[in-house]
């Protein structure tokens, strides 16, 4: 699934397309791929490749000059980008090479409580903010938000676009034209009649990445992040990686972890997903969507506790029936010619994210319900300018995903998982499904995920950080990163869901995230914060 991977306190600024990593998978299904040991999956052409290919990275380093306005927009003087060279193929070093766009604010070595005082430089802390498909190009203005201004102080703050990213060798599926049609259908149980046709899509649409991308398209992966991410550390003239990591980036963030154990410094891993080769990714998505269930359901309690600024109803159920009605008008009509159901739905599904979209969405469907559609079509109708982004988002997730892993390949198997999900999780369970459903038809190479674990002492500290009711990476799946690595420790955010609690409101989780990125510091053992606040009830324009 699909969905921003951003920092709350600086979310206005990490401007990066929706993307979300998947965690979890779903019981009862009998779809298990079998684990691999892991030289296997690593590969001992691609480990000697990683390191010819560091090398020269590091003899070469980067050329940073002034950002191009497409890719930082605004950028002050003091943030600066350039690129890296990384194989195509790591297998051979030598051959193909495309380039990584790189962004870097370097240290201010200020610190912001006390002008007189210098604050050492510790290297450079490099982001991803998940996906697969997201760039973390604006990552280094976060160092002008106060929450981020410590760790500004000691660290040089890089961002960069993966491979197939934005101008990273970008993939492409379909015409980004085609991408953003709209007004579409989102029925929670859909006919057979729609099952063939979006068969037929998911078909099309595996078909259209072949054709676009041509014999590369095999070579987007999430070892490969991994290994890119290893020749970045080196082209920085960084002997060990400071690493932070958000949603899918904590997936091949642990990747190199157990790839590259003497390469880590430190390692912050944000809204964790389950590394379990077994899950990754069909199960994962599953779990996603059961996951999302429990969440709809808290946003709808939320609405109802504030039924005198919505007037949607006073309790859960009276707000579903309210979400319903909007449905089935806007399958009737759809607002403003664009906003149908499937619009309705994103926006939505972007609340069960992110808390701080509560007010909004909330104050949409009520002006929508008592009359006024315009705010619902101010939130949820396409917008023509983000479509070759967005195009470009969806179709790295969509290679990425598909060549990590076996995927079933019987449409039956999909078709059993989910209509036995939905029936208890309606909310999002289809509409994942068919975002995912090209990995059945893929025409690239499967790869045999990596079993990821390391021992206490393999590696440094991992701070891993968790919000106990984030749908799109779920509880477990941090559970599950701190059993498998190794001396790891897990900062939990109690009765929370907010994807991505880095940097955000909670004090009680920044402590513990500057504690470690400056000092080196970790908690003796797993760590709980209180939760934030709840967002305020606003009713928006029209509402």
């Amino acid at each position: 699934m699909r969905a921003a991977a951003l920092y709350p306190a600086v979310g206005a600024l990490l401007l990066t397309t929706l993307a979300a990593a998947p965690a979890g998978g779903a019981p009862g299904s009998p779809y298990a791929p079998r684990l691999p040991h892991a030289p296997a999956a690593l590969g001992a052409a691609e480990l000697s490749g990683t390191a010819v290919a560091a090398a020269r990275a590091r003899a070469g380093g980067i050329d940073f000059g002034p950002c191009p306005a497409a890719e930082v927009p605004g950028a002050p003087a003091g943030v600066r980008c350039g690129t890296v060279s990384v194989p195509l193929d790591y297998a051979h070093p030598d051959g193909k090479q495309i380039k990584l766009t790189v962004s870097r604010a370097l240290a201010t070595q200020k610190d912001p409580h006390n002008s007189k005082r210098k604050i050492p430089r510790q290297g450079a802390l490099v982001f991803n903010p998940g996906g697969p498909g997201a760039s973390g190009m604006y990552f280094p203005l976060a160092g002008t938000v106060p929450g981020w201004q410590r760790i500004a102080a000691g660290y040089d703050l890089v961002g960069y676009a993966p491979r197939g990213v934005g101008r990273s060798a970008p993939l492409s599926c379909e015409d980004p034209e085609r991408f953003l049609k709209a007004p579409t259908a989102a029925p929670t149980h859909p006919s057979e009649a729609y099952k063939r046709e979006r068969v037929a899509q998911a078909k099309a649409y595996a078909r259209g990445c072949a054709q676009r991308s041509g014999s590369r398209l095999r070579f987007y992966t999430s070892l490969n992040n991994a290994r890119d991410l290893d020749v970045l550390r080196a082209a920085l003239g960084e002997d060990r990686l400071t690493f932070l990591g958000a949603s899918y980036g904590t997936y091949f963030g642990a990747l190199y972890a157990a790839m590259f154990p003497s390469h880590v410094r430190r390692m912050v891993l944000d809204a964790a997903v389950d590394p379990d080769p077994r899950k990754i990714w069909y199960h994962s998505n599953l779990e996603q969507s059961a996951a999302f269930e429990d969440r709809w359901a808290d946003f709808r309690e939320w609405i109802a506790l504030h039924d005198d600024v919505y007037r949607l109803g006073t309790t859960s159920t009276a707000v579903q029936r309210g979400y319903d009605t909007a449905r089935e008008r806007l399958a009737a009509k759809a607002a403003g010619g664009k906003v149908g159901p499937g619009q309705l739905q994103n926006a939505f599904l972007t609340a069960g994210y992110y808390e701080d979209y509560w007010p909004s969405r909330a104050a949409a469907l009520s002006a929508y319900l008592h009359g006024d559609p315009g705010p619902l079509v101010r939130l949820a109708a396409p917008r023509p300018e983000t479509a070759a982004e967005a195009e470009n988002s969806t179709a790295v997730y969509t290679a990425v995903e598909c060549n990590d892993a076996p995927w079933p390949t019987d449409w039956e198997v999909w078709d059993r998982d989910n209509t036995r999900l939905a029936r208890v999780a309606p909310f999002e369970t289809w509409e994942n499904a068919w975002t995912n459903l090209p990995c059945a038809y893929w025409p690239a190479p499967r790869q045999q995920p990596l079993d990821v674990r390391t021992g206490p002492g393999e590696l440094p500290p991992v701070l891993i950080l968790a919000a106990e009711r984030d749908a799109a990476a779920p509880y477990q799946g941090a559970l599950s990163m701190h059993r498998r690595l190794g001396g790891s420790v897990l900062v939990t955010e109690r009765d929370a869901g907010t994807h991505g609690i880095a940097g955000g409101p909670n004090a009680c989780v920044n402590g513990h995230l500057h504690a470690y990125l400056l000092q080196g510091r970790v908690p003796a053992r797993h760590a709980s914060c209180a939760p934030r606040r709840p967002p305020t009830a606003r009713p928006g324009k029209g509402a």
